[in-house]
């Protein structure tokens, strides 16, 4: 049910699969090797050179961007090891406008001459690509910053950190697991260093050291007797941070049914917890359809967010320009137009943010040079924007990019990408057991499970990984078998009450796909646990004979 490439590494089979084919990552090295850095002013003397040789073949526009991309993977099973893998890429990505038109072309040859060659290169693309036609490029204005710098405000650098430190925690969290019954479990541990560096024709010279982490592990319990399993993942999020997201802090694990964390991640107690209900799931009674208030927790609900929010509010999608992975889009313009059409209650609030701490997306500049924002998107249900780069800006009247441009590597063209999209919390003061309290018949859901929603983004149908029914306010017990139906407007008009702040979390994704050539990115979103009325619910269970 997953769409392809959705969500990078969020289980443990897929991280399995990845090892055969890290050559694509990079080349491997030695993790002492993931410490070295490049000095900016060598950087720059290399940018220039590109710069000039695109101006100097006629580009009216050029950006370089030379990047180095680390990853480590760390990934055991039951009581071993079952890889552990360092890559490296690096080289040199150049954009340009000639005659109206784009042009890119990139290489590893990172020496002057090796850039100069490939800006010339880039200028004749665009040369060629004018020939065909069409409206030139119209770019929103941007000033340009000087030389500045942005560093993923960390504590501990993951790459620095003993790989025997991080194989202990794996191997100790897998034992809890055993020790608790579970009759298989993986864990793995992904990071990953963005070293990026943009100059442009603007005048600005950014370099931006990028730092995410995602420790994540998968739980399975089985009854031989039914002839049954069932599974539970883990509860962390992918995060834009060091790692001392992994030290947990008491003040920060909000324990309820199921760990709630919030800017600390306790994978401990959380494999702990996540054994005892993988075995509650095989006795789990199976649901009743019908039509029940959800009660989302933001595990669940990020990914939901991601696919009826974040992906239809994406103007190329939006224009018809890009339809790869996720389709077009129903928030056509003559919606946006109108200035009162209800995407949601006026309960739903949603922005697009690049700068918040601790997320996936967050960076200080986008891979144009545009520094990056927060703006609204929804707007007491009302849908008054869209995710929009430089030359999309001038289409629904900006006089200057969201920030949102991203590639996944340097071999790769920048294009829009989805910035953290997230659901503002509740202004009123709600904790998750009084939202509960107040739910005649319903269903709480926690963490994230298969989805299915179609190419205009509009219905769809999600289940979860944890359900619990809830009776007269109180919960009555664990359910399985759940999915959700809706459409995306009726369901987010459904919305009557989001928890305050204190409930703030993030969940996202490695690796949301788009474009073709296909190029992943990673992208957070955050809410508070939310209520949403009247819901349909149907059963799952598949019927034999």
């Amino acid at each position: 049910m997953r769409r392809r490439d959705f969500i990078y590494l969020s289980g443990i089979g897929a991280g399995a699969m990845m090892l055969p084919s890290l050559s694509g990552l990079g080349k491997s090295i030695d993790p002492m090797q993931a410490l070295e850095t490049v000095d900016p002013r060598i950087k720059k003397e290399l940018a220039d050179a590109g710069l000039n040789a695109a101006k100097a073949d006629g580009a009216s526009y050029a950006d370089v961007r030379i990047g180095r991309y680390l990853n480590q993977f760390v990934i055991t099973r039951e009581n071993r090891v079952l890889n552990v893998a360092n890559t490296e890429s690096y080289g040199v990505g150049i954009r340009v406008i000639a005659n109206g038109c784009w042009g890119f072309a990139a290489t590893n040859e990172v020496t002057k001459e090796g850039i100069a060659k490939t800006a010339k290169r880039a200028v004749a693309v665009a040369k060629a690509n004018a020939k065909i036609g069409g409206a030139p490029v119209q770019l929103a204005p941007q000033k340009g910053y000087g030389e500045v710098s942005w560093k993923t405000p960390i504590e501990k650098n993951a790459f620095e950190v003993p790989i025997k430190e991080k194989v202990d925690l794996l191997l100790s969290a897998n034992a809890a697991a055993m020790e608790g019954g579970a009759n298989f479990v993986n864990s793995l541990l992904f990071a990953v260093n963005e070293q990026k560096y943009f100059a442009s024709t603007d005048g600005s010279y950014i370099d931006q050291d990028v730092h995410r982490l995602y420790p994540t592990f998968n739980v399975t319990k089985i009854d031989s007797a039914k002839g049954a399993f069932e599974s539970r993942r883990s509860l962390s999020a992918p995060v834009g941070m060091g790692y001392e997201y992994l030290t947990p802090l008491a003040s920060e694990t909000i324990q309820g049914i199921t760990p709630r964390y919030k800017k600390r991640y306790n994978m401990l107690e959380d494999i702990k917890f996540a054994t005892k209900q993988a075995g509650e799931k095989l006795s789990a009674k199976s649901v009743e359809p019908g039509k029940y208030d959800l009660v989302l927790d933001p595990s669940h609900l990020w990914l939901t967010i991601h696919e009826s929010v974040g992906h239809p509010t994406e103007l190329d999608r939006v224009l018809g320009y890009e339809a790869n992975f996720a389709g077009t889009s129903f928030l056509t313009l003559d919606k946006w137009k109108s200035g009162d059409f209800h995407f949601g209650s006026k309960n739903v609030n949603i922005v697009g943010d690049k700068t918040q701490v601790g997320s996936l997306g967050a960076v200080g500049y986008d891979d144009e040079g545009v520094k990056c924002k927060k703006w609204d998107i929804i707007k007491d249900g009302i849908l008054v924007n869209y995710q929009a780069i430089r030359d999309q800006a001038h289409i629904i009247g900006l006089n200057e990019s969201q920030g949102c441009c991203y590639a996944q590597s340097w071999q790769d063209v920048q294009f829009q990408r989805m910035p953290n999209v997230s659901l503002q919390p509740g202004k009123a003061q709600l904790s998750v057991d009084d939202m509960i309290k107040n739910v005649e018949k319903g269903i709480y859901i926690v963490g994230d499970g298969s989805f299915s929603i179609d190419q205009q983004r509009y219905n769809f149908q999600f289940g979860g990984q944890l359900f619990y029914e809830i009776k007269d306010g109180k919960i009555a017990g664990m359910l399985n078998d759940v999915a959700y139906q809706a459409n995306t407007q009726e369901f987010w008009n459904s919305c009557v009450q989001v928890c305050d702040d204190r409930d703030y979390r993030l969940g996202g994704s490695f690796n949301d796909g788009k474009g073709q050539p296909s190029q992943s990115s990673a992208v957070s979103h955050g809410s508070s646990t939310t209520r949403f009325n009247g819901v349909n619910v149907i059963n799952t269970k598949r019927k034999i004979g």
